[in-house]
């Protein structure tokens, strides 16, 4: 019976732990604004400095490397049908 009484008293102190949580956090503003969290995702990122802008690909990338062999193997192919 005393384990009762013990893990009441603990289950209440946890409760009102969490309300003063709940209730610091209403005072110092963290829900104030509703608004804007669901729309965030709406506005376009803009940069802020010149630093921010990403720098464009090297001619030697993987990605331009790759596009180029397949232009080279498309005009390959249209040569052949050229002379058939």
């Amino acid at each position: 019976m005393e384990i009762l009484v013990l893990l009441i008293a603990i289950s209440i102190s946890i409760a009102l732990l969490f309300l003063g949580i709940f209730y610091w956090n209403i005072k110092n503003g963290q829900f104030d604004d509703t608004y804007t969290p669901s729309v965030r995702m709406l506005f376009d990122n803009k940069p802020k400095s010149a630093t921010d802008v990403p720098l464009p690909k090297k001619a030697g990338s993987p990605s331009q490397i790759g596009s180029s062999k397949i232009s080279k193997s498309n005009k390959m192919s249209e040569h052949s049908e050229k002379t058939i």
